[in-house]
């Protein structure tokens, strides 16, 4: 581009060489000073100002001609007479000054180091200009670093990389490829991972895998560890050893023209996967949908290129790495988490998939709470690692009952079965006492009285003893069916206080009660299976559960799962337990759990020590605990609403 000299019309200044050539330096007469706005930034312009055009600005002259003197050289242009500039000249903002009967020597030497200041003014300005881009693209660069390092799915992250690679090149299209190893660690072949293209947005995705070696672009770059810059993959050199599928464009008619392939290598120089960028745009929002657009648009990836997509490939080999070493950290916690749920499960068969039901059922109420527009809820909204911490929290918040007695964790009935055995024991006896009773009564009978008195007699000694076998087995089966648990509080204990004041003589002729105390205390527990010490007992697995999970080294990300496995049991009106902490104190996710831990408790089927309660019966029982104040009426509101009990349906075994 030639610079640029302004003068006023009819100056004789348009005849004057200012350049080695005639035609070295375009000149151009303007009418009126220039503003600003009306200069080429980029092309070194020198103003050749005379009176007439200070004139031509009027009283604002020299606020204009100040705004150019940062932009262009200016050269004063005075009468004949003028050896140096006037007052009606602002000296400050000139270049150099000539008077009008300069020779033309004076005048080329004053204009050639006026292009030459000119030349330095557009020099400043461009690298300012790059200065300023590199800036920015070290900003960009390092923002994409740290957009690539939070982002811990695979899937997400490769996304992320193909379109910050896209829009710092801009791409139409790219695709990325992971490299897959054997069991030794050697690379074996490239899995095609991912792709986008901007002018075919709705293209299906399969994965493939192609081989590393020098037959295809990815394999080369992979095989090389070098980049590959191609101004248009079909007219690739005769020698070289890589070619181009075209099965795609075939396909789709689509047109790959300029191709940037680069190898995506960690901190060791290990070359984790390519990614390869297609048909650098001169508008990246311009669609290519013709081989005209594709002509007219597509351009090729230069060195600058080749810089950006290098540093951005390095942060995502990075970035890609950290995230399979985060998926095989998931992976062993994952079988860690099974574990631990098989250990518990092992030791309570019956509760075989509580754990996993309330972790389901804990993240459905979680996320539907995440919904929620109304309501005391409305604010709360949980993250990708909450609702996992989450889900974590709901699957281990039992484990601490591998601290309690196996005895009280399988317990079935309130009486555990040998005591129950042991009274069956005891009514057997008495039973056959009954008969032994009876055959002595009715020898007696026959030797007092003889045959005469003996059947008259003997019926009467039948309807006593019917009478009493009769008695104890109603007394027997009043303590089996009180034997049985109850999930609210039912029923009186009258007749079991009565069956307690009953004696009987031993063997041994000791005076014994029908029911010893602790069989009475048990078989007199009004609610569930359980006494007070026994239900204490259980109730320390949340202490054991919490003291286990806080001796783990969480991630930030989930480090509040001992504090959520540990409130599970709590309720909003301080009767929870271990710690009887009411309302704000319990974390809403504990509150959440809750809901899912005691519906659960309630429809689960094959629980020996209860009947499963239908799903109508065991909501009601819910809004009951909301009334009263032990559970959260509005995520219970929630639960019902978005039917997260459906979530996880309630299957035998369990």
């Amino acid at each position: 581009m030639k610079p640029l000299l302004l003068t006023a019309l009819g100056n004789p200044l348009v005849d004057a060489p200012f350049g080695r050539r005639v035609d070295d330096v375009e000149v151009r007469c303007i009418p009126a000073l220039p503003t600003a706005g009306a200069l080429e930034l980029d092309r070194p312009t020198v103003l050749a100002l005379d009176r007439a055009l200070i004139a031509s600005a009027g009283d604002g002259a020299v606020a204009q001609l100040r705004s150019l003197a940062g932009l262009i050289a200016i050269v004063g242009i005075g009468d004949a007479s003028d050896r140096e500039p006037g007052d009606d000249f602002p000296g400050d903002v000139l270049t150099s000054f000539i008077p009008g009967d300069a020779t033309a020597g004076t005048r080329a030497a004053a204009f050639r180091g006026a292009f030459r200041h000119a030349a330095a003014l557009v020099a400043i300005r461009r690298a300012r200009s790059t200065a300023v881009d590199r800036t920015r693209e070290l900003a960009e660069l390092s923002a994409i670093g740290m957009a690539l390092t939070t982002e811990r799915d695979l899937g997400a992250l490769l996304g992320l990389i193909l379109s910050h690679a896209r829009r710092v090149t801009g791409a139409d299209a790219g695709s990325l490829y992971l490299v897959e190893r054997d069991e030794d660690g050697a690379p074996v072949q490239l899995r095609f991972a991912s792709s986008q293209n901007h002018s075919l947005p709705s293209l299906p995705f399969s994965s493939y895998t192609v081989p590393i070696d020098y037959s295809s672009l990815a394999g080369y770059a992979a095989s090389t560890g070098g980049p590959l810059v191609i101004g248009d993959v079909y007219m690739l050199p005769d020698g070289a050893a890589y070619r181009q599928n075209r099965s795609f464009d075939d396909t789709f008619g689509y047109r790959t023209k300029s191709m940037l392939v680069l190898p995506m290598k960690t901190h060791r120089a290990e070359v984790i996967g390519v990614l390869q960028l297609i048909n650098r745009k001169e508008d990246p929002d311009a669609v290519l949908s013709s081989a005209e657009a594709v002509e007219r648009e597509v351009i090729a990836f230069d060195s600058h290129c080749v810089e950006m997509t290098t540093a951005l490939a390095s942060q995502a080999a990075v970035a890609i790495e950290n995230g399979r070493l985060y998926e095989d950290i998931e992976r062993l916690f994952e079988g860690f988490v099974t574990a631990a749920v098989t250990a518990i499960e092992s030791r309570d068969p019956a509760t075989s998939g509580h754990s996993g039901r309330v972790a389901t059922m804990t993240v459905s109420l979680a996320e539907a709470v995440d919904r929620l527009s109304t309501g005391p809820y409305r604010e709360v909204s949980f993250t990708r690692e909450q609702l996992r911490e989450l889900r974590y929290a709901g699957l281990l918040h039992d484990f601490g009952k591998v601290g309690v007695r196996e005895q009280v964790l399988v317990k079935e009935k309130k009486l555990y079965p040998q005591d129950l055995d042991l009274i069956r024991h005891r009514f057997a006896y008495l039973d056959q006492r009954t008969e032994l009773e009876f055959e002595r009564a009715r020898a007696d009978l026959l030797l007092a009285h003889g045959r005469d008195e003996y059947e008259a007699g003997l019926h009467r000694l039948e309807c006593e003893r019917r009478k009493r076998r009769e008695e104890l087995a109603r007394f027997l089966d009043t303590i089996v069916q009180a034997n049985e648990p109850t999930v609210l509080a039912e029923g009186s204990f009258e007749a079991l206080e009565a069956i307690g004041r009953r004696t009987f003589v031993d063997f041994d002729g000791s005076m014994r009660p029908l029911l010893e105390d602790h069989e009475l205390q048990f078989l007199m527990i009004r609610r569930g299976n359980l006494d007070e010490q026994e239900r204490r007992e259980i109730e320390s697995h949340v202490t054991h559960t919490y003291r286990f999970l806080e001796q783990i080294p969480w991630t930030r990300e989930l480090q509040a799962i001992p504090r959520i496995a540990y409130a599970h049991h709590e309720k909003l009106n301080g009767r929870g337990y271990p710690n009887r902490v009411t309302g704000i104190e319990i974390p809403v996710q504990a509150r959440i759990m809750t809901i899912a831990d005691i519906y659960d408790a309630l429809t689960a089927t094959d629980r020996p020590y209860k009947r499963a309660v239908p799903r109508e019966r065991a909501l009601d029982i819910l809004s009951m605990e909301a009334r009263e104040g032990t559970i959260d009426p509005a995520l219970l509101e929630t639960f019902i609403g978005a039917r997260v009990f459906e979530t996880a349906p309630v299957v035998t075994g369990g």
